[in-house]
């Protein structure tokens, strides 16, 4: 992970991709012409043919020749006289010449039509050079784009971060494990510390969620977490020290409704009424604690002896006889009584908030946790409260026209647990203030059902073990989509296990943990303020009404390797993570083999532990991508915050790559058609062969010898 913007986005997962493809083998070199010189059966051919047609020639110079020769005999022996033989010999040796000259021509049509032959060979040959030239030429070019390609393809990143857009002000997450929501919360949280931004998170689901992160926080260093583990640490708590009379009075109506699960608008405006009254009873003197409430309350229900709070100084006699003097003697006392009985038995357990504030300084990372071990009872109503409280708190943030902030981050982990309109009054003032929020529901329930996704959130499907949620949820998502699953999503989601018994360990009691970090910073201001009613600062929205100036300067340097490092070697995904890339061969195999996943119900009920299916609306529609929010890939060289779709067309000097790709990268060029190769050839691959010098070539055009000598052969 590399350092952002504070107000930048909220980055749930990573994405893997390979938006630039397997180039495949590379291109195929054209194959070099074979050299077809003139067919030797031909010129036997045209030789046989030539020795058939002068076949008549020869015999008639031989019997001329021989004619004269016996004419002559028979001169030279006085058998025949010189003037008659004479004009015979004469005609016969004409004859002889004629024919002979007659086969001499035959001689030279055929040399003629032999080098025509070996000209056209000639030319066949050159233009096959030139087209060898060129696919060499084309060759080269190929190859030169197919390494590029390649090099491209193996340096690629293949995880690619999956950020909140802007304009989405919650997410909401169904189903999940606890390891993958340790996943989830450390890989948004650690994302929102390590750019100084504030997390705060309310663990409803009593697993100890966000245990791994407090533990990582400690062990980077540079953020100091603080816990609270409730019951335990109710006395420092003082989470509704800053709440008005009458804030106060609401948010204590709401959480005893809560806890007896009531939810009528008349007996929640009868314990509101009740509670504010009591609360207007007390002197002003001293802080309104819970305590004291709850001892206004017994006074007035008259449970108990209240000499004993006297004593205690939680209430004096002159506020237990203005509570005793609220309500009249009429029917409606036994009402009255009978709500302030029931409220205060179930303040009681409250009764210890804030009494011991922390005198810690405040945090960039605060987990409130309800302690496993609490009774289900107990688990509601302090949920309740909590809630409740930091809705009264979000509620004072200055309505918001812009883009969600999401610098001050809040993540309820449970919120199954809570009632129908405590979570819409928490989902309302966020949207409100354009506070980020992040809902996770183990169970997707009808009444969580109908919320998920409402207004302008995105959805987070993770694993879903329920068939009938499985199947709403393929519903919503659609069957339509199809994604492809990474094998190292796939090895970590099968080795990582929800841990049992897992708890957390308060840093704000006695057995808070030292942890030490190493920063460099300097600072330098002045300013002054005035604060009425404020906390330890519990909730990353402040506390009380202030008023304050302050100029200065600081600067200061941080390392978020260290974060990265811890995420490797202290977590159960981190150190699985890991293990599944400890070599070179592993790690190829993690990043490149995937498989393809359908959204159907068998499939989503069975996703790896650290996968979700995302769903949010863009401007070009709705987008569903499938992510992995197990942060230890930000560890990897090969993951890279930048979102898949903001990475645009190349603009190298590859300006002549097709982009056809995902994303706008650059798709694998086809494969030249190749020629067919002999059995006894290599694999005709890679670049192409020092080129052979062809400028020595033979001169393809010669005169003919003689013009007209296809005439005489046509006559023939």
């Amino acid at each position: 992970m590399t350092p952002r913007d504070p107000d930048g986005p909220l980055y749930l997962g990573w994405e893997y991709a390979t938006p630039w493809p397997d180039p495949g083998p590379p291109p195929r070199r054209p194959v070099p012409p074979p050299r077809q010189p003139v067919s030797a059966d031909w010129l036997a051919a045209q030789r046989r043919e030539e020795s058939l047609i002068d076949r008549p020639l020869r015999i008639v110079v031989a019997v001329a020749l021989a004619l004269a020769l016996v004419l002559g005999a028979c001169v030279a022996g006085g058998l025949l006289r010189v003037l008659v033989a004479a004009p015979t010999i004469a005609v016969l040796l004409l004859a002889a010449a004629a024919a002979g000259y007659a086969i001499w021509q035959g001689k030279r049509v055929l040399r003629d039509r032999i080098e025509d032959e070996r000209q056209r060979a000639g030319r066949l040959r050159a233009d096959q050079e030139s087209r060898h030239f060129a696919g060499q030429a084309e060759h080269a070019r190929l190859v030169s784009r197919w390494q590029r390609q390649r090099s491209a393809f193996e340096t690629q990143k293949r995880w690619y971060g999956v950020p909140v857009p802007a304009g989405i002000d919650r997410v909401d997450v169904a189903g999940g494990t606890l390891s993958g929501w340790s996943a989830l919360l450390t890989m948004v949280a650690a994302g929102r510390l390590a750019t100084g931004g504030e997390v705060t998170v309310i663990d409803l689901s009593g697993g100890a969620v966000a245990a791994d992160l407090v533990d990582l926080s400690i062990a980077a260093g540079g953020v100091d977490p603080a816990v609270w583990v409730l019951p335990r640490d109710l006395p420092r708590l003082d989470l509704a020290a800053s709440l008005a009379p009458g804030e106060l009075a609401d948010v204590l109506a709401l959480s005893v409704s809560v806890a007896e699960e009531r939810s009528s608008a008349r007996e929640l405006a009868v314990d509101s009424a009740i509670l504010d009254r009591v609360i207007g009873a007390l002197d002003e003197s001293g802080p309104i604690s819970l305590g004291r409430l709850a001892a206004g309350l017994r006074a007035l229900a008259q449970v108990g002896d209240p000499r004993a709070d006297v004593t205690a100084g939680l209430i004096t006699e002159r506020e237990a006889a203005k509570i005793g003097a609220i309500y009249g003697q009429g029917a409606t006392d036994r009402v009255v009584l009978e709500r302030a009985l029931g409220i205060e038995a179930q303040l009681g357990k409250l009764a210890e908030a804030g009494r011991e504030p922390s005198a810690r300084p405040r945090g960039r990372l605060r987990v409130i946790a309800v302690d496993q071990r609490a009774s289900a009872l107990s688990a509601r109503l302090l949920g309740g409260f909590v809630i409740t409280t930091l809705t009264h708190l979000v509620g004072r943030l200055p309505a918001g026209g812009g883009p969600a902030s999401w610098r001050h981050t809040l993540i309820v982990l449970g919120a199954e647990r809570l009632r129908d309109d405590v979570l819409d009054r928490l989902t309302d003032a966020c949207e409100t203030t354009r506070s980020g929020l992040v809902l996770a529901y183990r169970s997707v329930p009808p009444p969580v059902r109908q919320r998920i996704g409402r207004g302008n959130a995105a959805v987070a499907f993770m694993r879903l073990g329920n068939a009938e949620e499985a199947k709403a949820a393929s519903e919503q998502i659609g069957a339509e989509h199809r994604f492809v699953i990474s094998q190292l999503t796939e090895t970590v989601g099968t080795s990582v296990t929800d841990t049992v018994g897992a708890s957390y360990t308060s840093t704000v009691g006695d057995s808070a943990s030292a942890a030490s970090s190493t920063s460099d910073s300097s600072s330098t201001s002045d300013g002054s303020g005035y604060s009425q009613a404020g906390g330890a600062g519990v909730t990353p929205f402040g506390g009380g009404r202030s008023r304050s100036g302050q100029t200065g300067t600081s600067h200061g340097t941080s390392e978020s390797v260290s974060l990265t490092e811890g995420i490797s070697t202290s977590t159960a995904w981190g150190v699985t993570t890991s293990r599944a890339t400890g070599d070179s061969d592993s790690l190829a195999r993690s990043l490149q083999r995937s498989r393809e996943l359908l959204v159907e119900p068998s499939e989503l009920q069975r996703l790896p532990t650290t996968a979700m299916i995302v769903s949010y609306a863009a401007p070009g529609g709705r987008r569903v991508l499938l992510a992995d929010a197990n942060p230890a890939i930000g560890g990897l060289g090969v993951s890279t915050l930048t979102a898949l779709n903001e990475i645009s067309e190349l603009a190298a000097a590859d300006a002549g790559i097709p982009v056809n790709g995902v994303g706008g990268w650059p798709a694998a060029a086809p494969e030249r058609a190749a020629a067919p190769e002999s059995a006894s050839a290599g694999p005709n691959l890679g670049p192409p062969p020092a080129r052979p010098d062809w400028r020595r070539r033979r001169k393809l055009t010669r005169p003919s010898r003689r013009p007209g000598r296809s005439c005489r052969a046509a006559g023939r």
